[in-house]
């Protein structure tokens, strides 16, 4: 179960990475994936670097063609299916730019 104050934390940090574009660096398929993430499967997870050299993991969304050195852009999407509690935890994923 993931707590609702976990989720509140993070809030903040997510927040500071909404809408910014960054950089592939690295990306991987993932086909078999863990329990919780089982509805999204296949994927594909990036490795970025955003404008001011940090870097972050997440999940392409509405796509599976991409390659290094694409921009893409931060958005907030649900990260996991839903707990026995019914808390829904949101996240940031990517999304290409054309």
């Amino acid at each position: 179960m993931i707590s609702p104050v976990k989720i509140w934390r993070r809030q903040k940090k997510v927040r500071e990475l909404l809408g910014r574009t960054a950089q592939v660096l690295t990306y991987t398929n993932v086909v078999v994936p863990p329990l919780a993430q089982k509805s999204f499967a296949p994927y594909v997870v990036v490795l970025v670097e955003f404008e001011d050299k940090t870097r972050a993991v997440g999940q392409l969304v509405d796509t599976h063609e991409i390659k290094i050195g694409d921009t893409v852009v931060s958005i907030l999407r649900k990260v996991r299916e839903p707990s026995d509690d019914g808390v829904i935890a949101y996240g940031v994923k990517f999304k290409k730019i054309p």
